[in-house]
Order: structure tokens, then sequence, then C-alpha cells
């Protein structure tokens, strides 16, 4: 019994150290300029606020993540980015499993929310206003921009209708990252 014991206290020792190790460095990144690799961090305050005409989005087809920032909860996260047709979309992932929807929190706020947001490339920061999209022929495009980007680079109207489909039911959300009005 004494055994168990000791056990049980050395197991508790290893999980409590790095659970509070991670919880404090989320906490401290919190109000950071901009999020980690690994944590979320706060509003994104630096860099210049772009004023000019509505960029042609097509310059991020060579840019993996960005930074992001939902103005409702002044939380900001590193998150993919497609291009189509001059615009510009982000993807939230695994949206109709419990976890998934746990992870990607971001995406219910910005759903259910305002979706006013702020995106940062590199010392650049654009108002953006995010518009969920369920439907639709732009649909093709981001897909297509997914499967270049992020699943190996071969485009096909198979790999298109796969997405699209996920897309469809739910499991992936997209977001257009429209000018705000």
């Amino acid at each position: 019994m004494k055994a168990l014991r000791i056990v049980l206290q050395i197991l508790g020792i290893v999980v409590l150290i790095p659970a509070v190790a991670m919880a404090t460095l989320r906490i401290e990144n919190a109000n950071n300029d901009g999020p980690s690799i690994a944590f979320p961090g706060g509003s994104l305050v630096s860099g210049e606020l772009h004023t000019g005409p509505e960029p042609d989005w097509s310059f991020t087809s060579d840019i993996d993540t960005v930074e992001l920032e939902l103005v409702d909860s002044g939380s900001s996260r590193l998150i993919w980015i497609q291009d189509a047709n001059g615009k510009a979309y982000i993807a939230s992932g695994y949206m109709q499993s419990f976890f998934g929807r746990l992870w990607k929190h971001w995406a219910v706020e910005a759903d259910q929310g305002s979706g006013l947001a702020v995106l940062r490339i590199g010392d650049t920061r654009y108002e953006r206003q995010l518009i969920r999209i369920h439907e639709g022929d732009e649909l093709d495009g981001v897909a297509a921009s997914i499967l270049r980007k992020y699943a190996g680079g071969t485009v096909t109207p198979q790999g298109i209708a796969a997405v699209r489909a996920q897309i469809e039911s739910g499991s992936t959300w997209i977001f257009e990252l429209a000018p705000r009005s």
C-alpha cells in the first residue's frame, strides 16, 4: 500500500509540473502582441495599418500562416491562409467533433460574434470582417488553394469535390477575410 502511495505521488508530480508550466506560459502569452507558435496571444498592435485600396490577395499564395486577432476577444492566433480569385480566406477544420470545436473555438466565436478581425502579415495589419461561406462557386477556388498549399500540391476535380464536401457538411468552416464596410 505504501508503494502505491509513493507511485501515485510521483505520478502526480510528473503530471502537475508540466501542467503548471503550460498554464503559466499560456497566461503569460495572453497579453503579448500576437501569438507564439504554441499559444494564443493578445491584440495585434504593432505594424502599420493598411489604409490603401483592397489588395489582390494572391500575394498570400507563398505565405503559409498569418496572425489573426478576433476583436471581440482580443485574442490572436496563427492560422493558415488561402487565396482565390483575388480574395483571402481562412479555414477551420474538425468542426463536427467535440475536441475540434474546443480546439478551434475561435471559429465559433467569429461565427457567433461580430466577426471583426485584424490580420497581420509581416509588418502590416488589415482590418477585416470574417464572413462564413457555406456554399457557392467560390468554394472551388478555396478548395483548390487548400489542396495546392497544404495537401501536396495536386489539384484534381475529385480533390476539389472532397474538400467542398467537408465544407458543405460543416466539418470544415471557411471564412472570407472581407474588408470592413
